[in-house]
């Protein structure tokens, strides 16, 4: 199965004929991927599903409406188990940003991290998830793939959040803390927590 999340809603690119939410249901020989974007991006739908005969060939056609942007971030744990948070544009977000020439994708979540939180010390666990979302960018049509990681960190110096990013804090939640965080966050970095919940 893939999500892509547009607006926060979800195109959930699926196999399996049992149905697990109360979105319409598609068949993708008959989608048109233009008018879906647009609907759930201009429109009140909820989201869609869209069943896939052969979903690995079908997730490549699909992606090809798309110029395709590849990110990577991180889940970032300190030694009290607390998680690193950045705020941004009035949501709480988790540190990620662009590949650039010449990086592996680990590297790109590190530095990212690191230049987005003013960090050392970062070291990769694992991996925990791959996160896709549509975005409109000089008139075309997006979709950021984003690489996220396990990450840990003895830090225990001054964060300093990236102003120039448009990012205003960069702070350690405990338990308490990230629950209130996700109410008040994206749809894909619930995703990542989701998934960093099971391994625990």
């Amino acid at each position: 199965m893939y999500k892509v999340f547009v607006n926060d809603k979800p195109i959930i690119l699926t196999d399996s004929l049992k149905k697990e939410n109360n979105f319409p249901n598609h068949v993708f020989k008959n989608v048109v991927v233009d008018e879906i974007i647009y609907k759930l991006y201009n429109g009140n739908k909820k989201g869609v599903n869209i069943y896939c005969e052969h979903l690995e060939r079908d997730w490549q056609l699909f992606l090809k409406n798309f110029k395709v942007i590849t990110a990577a971030g991180g889940l970032v744990l300190n030694s009290k188990n607390e998680i690193l948070f950045i705020y941004r544009g009035n949501k709480w977000d988790l540190p990620k940003g662009r590949i650039e020439d010449g990086e592996t994708i680990d590297q790109t979540a590190i530095r990212e991290v690191e230049e987005e939180c003013g960090i050392t010390n970062l070291k990769i666990n694992h991996f925990l998830i791959t996160t896709y979302h549509f975005f409109y960018q000089n008139n075309e049509k997006r979709i950021k793939e984003t690489f996220w990681y396990l990450m840990k960190s003895d830090f225990d110096g001054i964060l300093i959040p990236q102003l120039e990013e448009g990012i205003t804090k960069a702070i350690f939640k405990n338990q308490k803390e990230v629950a209130l965080a996700l109410k008040n966050t994206y749809s894909n970095i619930q995703l990542v927590y989701n998934q960093y919940e099971k391994g625990n």
